[in-house]
């Protein structure tokens, strides 16, 4: 599904961005193929080009033959233009990485979280991470756009606050992007960290160019991250997307939301663990590399129980892809996978048409991190159907 412009006046900081979108899926596109797949006139989006070429973040790149006439010129974004930092916060850890504008990679740093840490403390530990990896790359930082954080929900994005997330006791709407703005100096972008991850995987990874597609990110719990029609769907609380908290086996264990048989209560690394005895989340992963009956049959039963839990946001939202990540799937990927990819191809109600496809996130451990950087990005550089509606 392509992504359309609009020749209306006042839209030009939107159509600017569905330019930049097209030049940064694409790696490489003329500006005839640009007003061809934007629906925009070739002046307009020849005006958008030579400013973001005059501003540094794109860049002309050789040229490709054309049917007719002279070679048409590749376009492409300049990655070195400017730099994004993201830090997901786990209740264990935390990860911090620098990326380029392409959302790769150039610096990682990971610390664990001291248990019972107070919100000061992790800001504190945050701001001197992000000062180490800026320090370790050199950059100025007037060449930072900003940093990203990922954490647990639920979120209050109005206040950019964290409101009571089941596994950090205490921490009840603590406003930790101002806190992090004031200790750093960085302008800062919050979201969850499976949503993050959603859009790490729209800039960097699985979910590149797909206009339709469901995250489910496996952490500490379950959570998952909606792309509808190129745009985050984040629902009327911005919390949209708990695939965790679906309630797969109505019989089952008590949830800490209050509901019965929710996706996470069976499938969490906990859970998982409680299930086979092993005693820690790496010794049952071992067990499945090694082949033991116990720890296979475990992760079987909560494949099964992932599966159900997909075919059912398939058959809802009629995605186009389900991408599997988050550091939680470690060693476990392909088991997953398979099940969910099984499901898929048998269960929902338009498989007679198209079969949804699966895939197992490309950023691996690294989604959250990376997406957490991608909310940068996503906000500076891609097209937002609010900006339009707010005209």
């Amino acid at each position: 599904m392509r992504r359309t412009g609009t020749n209306l006046p006042k839209v030009g900081q939107y159509n600017r961005a569905v330019v930049l979108d097209q030049i940064q899926l694409a790696d490489g596109i003329s500006r005839v193929e640009i007003a061809e797949s934007t629906g925009l006139t070739p002046q307009t989006v020849s005006g958008i080009v030579r400013r973001l070429i005059t501003e540094g973040i794109v860049r002309e790149d050789g040229a490709a033959a054309s049917s007719g006439g002279k070679p048409r010129t590749r376009l492409r974004v300049n990655a070195d233009a400017g730099l994004a930092v993201g830090v997901h916060f786990d209740p264990f850890q935390l990860s911090c990485v620098v990326t380029d504008l392409l959302g790769r990679p150039l610096v990682k740093l990971q610390q664990p979280v001291v248990p019972g840490a107070s919100p000061a403390e992790i800001t504190a530990t945050i701001a001197g991470l992000v000062e180490d990896m800026l320090a370790t790359t050199g950059v100025a930082r007037d060449r930072v756009l900003g940093l990203g954080l990922a954490t647990p929900g639920p979120i209050d994005q109005a206040l950019g606050a964290l409101v009571g997330p089941p596994q950090l006791m205490g921490w009840t709407r603590v406003a930790l992007k101002d806190m992090l703005v004031e200790a750093t100096g960085l302008p800062v972008t919050l979201d969850n960290d499976a949503t993050a991850a959603a859009i790490g995987e729209c800039w960097a990874g699985a979910g590149r160019g797909v206009a339709d597609f469901a995250y489910f990110f496996f952490g500490a719990g379950v959570g998952g991250g909606l792309i509808l029609d190129n745009q985050v769907y984040r629902g009327g609380s911005m919390n949209a997307a708990e695939f965790g908290h679906q309630s797969v086996q109505p019989d089952g264990p008590e949830c800490y939301c209050g509901n019965h048989g929710c996706l996470e209560s069976l499938i969490s690394p906990n859970a998982l663990v409680a299930a086979s005895g092993l005693g820690t989340y790496a010794a049952l992963r071992q067990g499945v590399v090694d082949g033991d009956p116990m720890a296979v049959k475990v992760v079987e039963v909560a494949a099964a129980h992932l599966a159900t839990a997909v075919v059912n946001v398939a058959n809802i939202l009629d995605i186009d892809l389900v991408v599997l990540g988050g550091h939680g799937l470690r060693h476990l990927e392909t088991r997953f996978r398979d099940a969910t990819a099984r499901a898929l191809a048998t269960r929902p109600l338009a498989r007679s048409i198209r079969t949804v496809r699966v895939e197992v996130s490309p950023l691996g451990a690294d989604a959250a991190m990376v997406g957490a950087a991608a909310l940068v990005l996503h906000t500076t550089y891609s097209p937002q159907v609010s900006d339009l509606l707010s005209l």
